[in-house]
């Protein structure tokens, strides 16, 4: 069975790509960055393919992480 992405797929697609050129702007694989929020590579990888939405707590720690505000993740909404 074929499973059905979320309304919101649009939004969470593009606050992963922002994270996704964040990270590659600091020379940060998805391993290294979920190691420095404490968590796995491959919830970085769902987070920037917009397959899941993270909590403003996770994105307030991969923004710290990157060295952005919160609000440069949601650029593009």
């Amino acid at each position: 069975m074929k499973r059905r992405k979320s309304k919101h797929y649009k939004i969470y697609k593009i606050i992963g790509n922002n994270i996704k050129i964040k990270r590659l702007e600091m020379k940060l694989s998805q391993e290294e960055l979920g190691f420095l929020v404490s968590s796995t590579r491959n919830y970085v990888g769902c987070i920037e393919r917009g397959e899941k939405a993270a909590s403003t707590a996770f994105l307030y720690d991969i923004s710290r992480v990157l060295n952005c505000s919160l609000q440069n993740l949601f650029v593009g909404l």
